[in-house]
């Protein structure tokens, strides 16, 4: 009996190999540090925990609406307005199973077989695995580093045709830590505002982590029609330290809403009972908590990047936002070091595993392989150290 071919269409993670062998080089011993973290390193906030507690204890735990509570709901609402300057009824936000389940919903209601969805790289992984699994076609928008990672509207209209369902934004970026000014976001509003049947989805899940006075602008902000057009996906996994606790949630136009809710009842019914009373308190309380997180990832960037200043023979690109930073490897490909052909990215990975105790993601699967990404979600005594490793490993050739 053979597989699905909506199983079959789907691609193996390009850093499986790295993260199997780096775990067993762990087991065996070996003194690794991983910059490979896509969650914060900080425990849930203890207020939130609590919340999770009451939950228990006043025997929260049957099933919700399949699209969540009432009070989780409007606890959202009420975020988005403050935040986003963005008003909608509860009955137009629907919460799920974390942002990445989000992001499934959006693109199932939307994507026909065949119809085409733009991504702009680099891009996280998950974007065209999902956009081919509802049978879409993923178009891939190409950034360059002299660009600043972002999309160029005239670019992004030159991509646009017949068969254009929908155009993913994602900003703070994962992986590059991009952050769109309010100005880049309506100029690409601008552009899709004439494209009445192109939907957007805006991928907002790193909003809170931005840095050097940076501000978040929502493109749904931009105007009414650009509003009724966009998908707002969001959730706790980043800013809230809350990765485990799988709550996402997005925000759109009653009709698309109602289609979420409707699906996701009978895939997966309710995300789970205490995770959204602990979310409520989540975003009702405990602002301070979450501005010292921040505070510390900043502090951890400016560390970081003051570290790969000492290395030459490659360098590192400055997102403002998210936890992650870029490492342009160029130089590199197409030699040979430590006997080794460099072809890529996942190559100069291997290396810094093998020769430098390193653990970093290979950026071929988020759409290039020039770069790799080091997280900054770990303690600045490991970066300090990690960063050094690594600029002797590969500045030592």
């Amino acid at each position: 009996m053979e597989l699905s071919k909506r199983a079959l269409a789907v691609k193996p993670s390009l850093t499986l190999a790295i993260t199997a062998k780096a775990n067993k080089l762990k087991a065996e011993g070996k003194d690794l540090i991983a910059f490979t973290a896509g969650e914060p390193d900080f425990r849930t906030p203890d207020y939130i925990v609590e919340g999770a507690k009451e939950a228990l204890r006043k025997g929260f735990t049957k099933y919700t609406p399949a699209s969540g509570t009432p009070e989780l709901k409007k606890a959202i609402a009420h975020k988005l307005f403050e935040d986003n300057g963005l008003e909608y009824q509860p009955s137009q936000i629907v919460v799920s199973n974390g942002a990445k389940q989000s992001l499934f919903n959006s693109l199932q209601v939307l994507v026909n077989p065949g119809d085409e969805v733009i991504v702009v790289e680099p891009y996280w992984l998950t974007y065209t695995e999902l956009i081919v699994i509802c049978g879409g076609v993923p178009v891939i928008l190409h950034t360059r580093e002299e660009e600043g990672f972002k999309l160029n509207p005239k670019k992004l209209e030159s991509l646009i045709s017949p068969k254009t369902k929908a155009v993913i934004i994602n900003s703070p970026n994962n992986p590059t830590g991009v952050v769109y000014t309010k100005e880049e976001i309506e100029a690409i509003a601008a552009v899709l505002e004439k494209y009445e049947d192109v939907a957007i989805i805006s991928d907002e899940i790193y909003e809170k982590l931005v840095y050097n006075g940076h501000k978040h602008y929502s493109i749904a902000a931009y105007s009414p029609s650009i509003k009724e057009r966009t998908f707002v996906i969001n959730g706790m996994s980043k800013a809230y330290a809350m990765t485990g606790w799988r709550i996402g949630y997005v925000a759109c136009a009653q009709k698309f809403a109602t289609a979420m809710g409707s699906l996701q009842s009978h895939q997966t019914s309710n995300p789970n009972s205490i995770a959204q009373y602990a979310s409520v308190v989540g975003l009702t309380s405990g602002k301070e908590v979450m501005d010292e997180m921040v505070e510390t990832f900043q502090n951890r960037r400016a560390l970081m990047l003051d570290e790969l200043k000492h290395a030459k023979s490659f360098h590192a690109f400055e997102g403002d936002g998210a936890f992650y930073v870029m490492l342009n490897i160029s130089g590199f490909i197409g030699k040979e070091i430590y006997g080794k052909q460099i072809n890529g990215a996942i190559d100069i990975a291997e290396v810094l595993l093998d020769r430098g105790g390193v653990v970093v993601i290979p950026c071929e699967c988020f759409g290039t392989a020039n770069y790799v990404r080091l997280s900054y979600a770990l303690s600045e005594k490991d970066i300090v150290e990690g960063v050094r490793r690594i600029i002797k490993c590969l500045d030592g050739v």
